[in-house]
Formats: C-alpha cells, sequence, structure tokens
C-alpha cells in the first residue's frame, strides 16, 4: 500500500450506510462517513472533486444498474462500493444472484479507477444481526474473494467490536451514529495509506445498563417508529428510495456531477462545495 498517498477524486456507490443516514445536519440533510472522508481527502489536494451516488434502500442489483456504470464513466481516483447487505436483510434472498451482480459491480468498477475500496459492513449486536449473520457472513466472503481477485482494498467494519456496540447505532438500529459514521470514515482514510489521526477501533467505556421499563419504551417507540413502517414497505414492495437520486446525481440531465470545495469558503475543513457543471 503506498503511504501518505494523493487523491484528487471520489465516487462513492452504495445504499443508506453510504448516502449517510443517520448522520442528520441540521437542514434536514445527511452527512456520513462518505462525505467526512471526501472533506478530508479535500483537504489534502487542490481541485479534488467529489460525488456519492448512493441511495437508501437501494438492493445490490439496483446499484449495479444505476450507479455502477455513471461511476465507473467518472474515473475517479477512488471509488468506494458497498451493497448487498440490504439483499440479506430481506426474508427470502437469492444469495446467487447477489453474487452474481455484485461481482459484475466489481468487474466493471475496478478498471475504471486507481484504488476501490470494498467493506464487509457493520452489524448491531442483537437477535436481528444472530438471525442474518449466516447471509452475512456468506456475502462478507464473497467480499473478501472478489478483492483478491481484482485487486481491490478491503476494509473490515464488521471485525471491529465497537461498531457492534448498540450506543453505535442509531434509534432506528439499522444505521450508525454520527461517531459510528467518523470512525468509518477513519478506517477508509487508513485504508488507503494515509496517517492514522484517530483509533477507530477504540472500545467505548462499559456501559450501565438500562432498567427493563426503559428498554421496553424503546423497544415500543422503535416498533412504531421504524419497525412497522419498515414491514409495511416490504409487504407493499414498496423502499425508502423510491423516486430519489443520489445526492450528486441530476435526474432531470440524467447524469452525475462533481462537487469541489468552494474556494470562497474561508472555514477549514471544507464547510461548503459548489457543483461542476460536467462529470468531465
Amino acid at each position: 500500500m503506498e503511504m501518505n498517498a494523493t487523491y484528487t477524486s471520489f465516487v462513492a456507490v452504495g445504499d443508506s450506510f453510504t448516502e449517510g443516514m443517520s448522520d442528520l445536519l441540521p437542514d434536514g440533510s445527511y452527512r456520513g462517513w462518505a462525505d467526512v472522508l471526501a472533506t478530508r481527502l479535500a483537504g489534502r489536494t487542490p481541485g479534488f472533486r467529489y460525488a456519492n451516488l448512493a441511495v437508501r434502500g437501494k438492493l445490490i442489483g439496483q446499484i449495479v444498474d444505476e450507479q455502477v456504470d455513471v461511476a465507473a464513466a467518472m474515473q475517479a481516483d477512488v471509488v468506494t462500493l458497498v451493497g448487498g447487505l440490504n439483499d440479506t436483510l430481506r426474508p427470502k434472498c437469492d444469495m446467487g444472484m447477489v453474487r452474481g451482480r455484485l461481482e459484475e459491480a466489481v468487474e466493471r468498477l475496478a478498471p475504471s479507477c486507481k484504488k476501490l475500496v470494498l467493506m464487509r459492513s457493520p452489524g448491531r449486536n442483537g437477535p436481528v444481526m444472530e438471525r442474518f449473520r449466516p447471509r452475512m457472513e456468506e456475502l462478507f466472503s464473497l467480499v473478501d474473494d472478489l478483492a483478491d481477485r481484482h485487486g481491490a482494498q478491503v476494509v473490515d467494519l464488521y471485525g471491529a467490536p465497537v461498531l457492534g456496540d448498540q450506543r453505535m447505532w442509531d434509534v432506528d438500529r439499522l444505521h450508525l451514529t454520527a461517531d459510528g459514521h467518523r470512525r468509518v470514515a477513519e478506517a477508509v482514510w487508513q485504508a488507503l495509506g494515509l496517517p492514522p489521526e484517530d483509533d477507530w477501533q477504540a472500545l467505548l467505556p462499559a456501559a450501565i445498563p438500562p432498567r427493563w421499563a426503559t428498554r421496553r419504551v424503546d423497544d415500543l417507540r422503535f416498533a412504531r417508529r421504524h419497525l412497522f413502517p419498515w414491514i409495511g414497505r416490504r409487504l407493499t414492495g414498496r423502499s425508502s428510495g423510491d423516486g430519489r437520486s443520489g445526492a450528486h446525481f441530476s435526474a432531470e440531465l440524467g447524469r452525475a456531477f462533481w462537487v469541489t470545495p468552494d474556494e470562497t469558503a474561508l472555514s477549514a475543513p471544507v464547510a461548503e462545495w459548489r457543483r461542476l457543471d460536467t462529470a468531465e
């Protein structure tokens, strides 16, 4: 691995994990690990360009069909691809299909960039994790195999105990907190051969177990606000990503676009980005 490398562009491909949920900003938008990483990379390289194409709720087939060719055409220095986990969490999952589509994505993206980054995604400790663990580990085995065959870098978030800690997960129990996203950004930063700034695997202090009544209230709130709507979407064939485009994809124009740090902004690190007219 090249140490202290320089990267001039970064494209992020995937689902809600890469879109940035649930790292919510005051204006209602999401930031997430990819935005944090882009901000840090931009601080090292004048003229840095970034595009996040990820959309919540997307299955691996949708990611391949809607994002992969777009990302490949952008010829970025770094491309991150995280997908397939939404498929494994469905009651019925064709792992053969997942394998084929993920392999298709890697085969298209690897030649298009200098560094392709894949991930073994984190999972929140609990009964849901235990139910779907075999599928997830089958997916991660495939990720490792594809990385070996195509020269991609794997970031092992699944193997970091701290990212399984329930305190690292938002109230929806599906997405990382802001702290979790910062740790993922640091993990990818280090995987790109850049000097460590934090110990992203550092464990949290010992937790005081909540009272039984508190746990039940939290469970009921979770079920009402998140679980039942999620089940409803599954039963009706809907997705939270229906009608949405990636943050840096223009549905009107049918193409992606780069953003670059706004040189008129005086704050550092990057606080504002401006859109470039083309994806060239």
